[in-house]
């Protein structure tokens, strides 16, 4: 393992990565709805471009695994940042200049090959610290969501203008210049020998690896986690201007949803060391159902704020809990296998949540989609409570 001061030089940098990385996610999921429905011939076509960042992660996350297991974390994450980054960034300015809805869609697809490569930050955390320090350093890589809470929403809104003749330009340039700013950061990322892949490792069956308790609980709660939230946070624009709010009021709850989402990593991976993993995902799945509760009270400024900010937590503890967990069920030869599946499930099921927002918002209302949830939420809870008991009775000493 490093030396501490290389540990934390190479969280430093991953945490840094990361903030550029959700800085230009928001900035997408704020702008590139409005800048489709003023590209699109279809207004109907407005939020593809959304939907197809998400697919461009579900399509790259377990081919970038592999990737990285090949060539290591370092060239990975550099190759995301510059094809999916830089190039991502540049096509939809281009496409905002030409005025091309299709072109501007292609860039929204790269940018989601960005963050097919950028969800392994919080897995290169694990690699490069101590497993004193591992759940920590997963917590405050995904920490760097709380700053991108803020410069995202910025950036897309400051910087429309910034280059003349391409109104709403702006900000998917400066996504370009933050991911350079990304590239060079990240050839000082120094990953432990014990953290890449070596040749000759022994690497189990995916159905053996599958098999384990730990990893179907670590799976399920990422992925129905992060499906809930994207789901319920994609509606609740919509939810707020059908109630009458105004955009600036949407773009306020959106943002202390996004703090709730990260500001808890400064200490989820504590409480997780403190607690154990189990107590934290069963807090994850209390936080959605009080979400829920709170959705269905009322559709006031302070229900809708209690109501998001829950949810980003719930969504915290489970996927960084999730996370953790996972890490714990693989062999280093195994990672990058068992990571790729992991992350394509959780965003095949983001990408079809992020697909089927709007029409389960207009086909059922914003309570009874709250509702509808709930169901997925105590899946999640029992799941983990029936691990518990499996653990428990492997642990038993057999009686003869």
């Amino acid at each position: 393992m490093a030396a501490p001061s290389r540990e934390k030089a190479n969280v430093a940098i991953l945490v840094t990565g990361q903030t550029l990385f959700m800085i230009a996610a928001i900035t997408v999921m704020t702008l590139s709805g409005v800048v489709g429905h003023q590209l699109s011939p279809d207004p109907g076509l407005a939020t593809l471009p959304i939907a197809l960042m998400m697919v461009g992660t579900v399509v790259s996350t377990l081919p970038a695994s592999l990737f990285m297991k090949s060539v290591g974390r370092r060239l990975g994450f550099i190759t995301g940042a510059a094809l999916g980054g830089v190039g991502g960034g540049l096509l939809s300015f281009a496409a905002i200049a030409a005025g091309s809805f299709w072109l501007f869609c292609a860039g929204n697809l790269l940018l989601g090959l960005y963050q097919g490569f950028a969800m392994y930050y919080r897995f290169a955390a694990a690699d490069v610290a101590s497993p004193a320090f591992r759940s920590r350093a997963i917590s405050l890589v995904m920490a760097g969501g709380v700053v991108a809470a803020f410069l995202g929403p910025w950036n897309a809104s400051a910087t429309l203008g910034w280059v003349a003749g391409v109104p709403s330009g702006g900000p998917y340039l400066v996504i370009a210049v933050l991911a350079l700013v990304a590239i060079g950061l990240l050839t000082q990322l120094r990953v432990p020998p014990s953290g890449e892949p070596k040749p000759g490792d022994i690497s189990r069956p995916m159905a053996v690896i599958g098999s384990q308790p730990g990893f179907l609980v670590a799976v399920l709660a990422g992925a129905v986690g992060y499906a809930i939230m994207i789901l319920v946070m994609t509606a609740t624009p919509l939810a707020m201007r059908a109630a009458g709010f105004e955009m600036s009021q949407v773009a306020l709850i959106m943002q202390w949803h996004v703090l709730g989402m990260f500001a808890p990593s400064f200490v989820t991976g504590s409480l997780i060391a403190r607690f154990g993993v189990d107590r934290i995902l069963l807090a994850g799945a209390a936080m959605f159902a009080a979400a829920v509760l709170l959705a269905n009270l009322g559709q006031t400024m302070a229900h809708f704020w209690v109501a998001l900010v829950s949810l980003g937590i719930g969504w915290n503890f489970l996927f960084v809990g999730g996370s953790a967990l996972l890490s714990t069920v693989h062999s280093e030869a195994e990672r990058g296998k068992v990571q790729g599946i992991n992350d394509l499930i959780i965003f095949s099921l983001v990408a079809i949540g992020s697909l089927m927002s709007g029409h389960l918002f207009h086909r059922l209302g914003w309570e009874a989609l709250n509702l509808a949830m709930l169901p997925l939420i105590l899946l999640v809870a029992l799941s983990v409570l029936a691990w518990l008991v499996v653990r428990r009775h492997a642990s038993r000493p057999s009686v003869d």
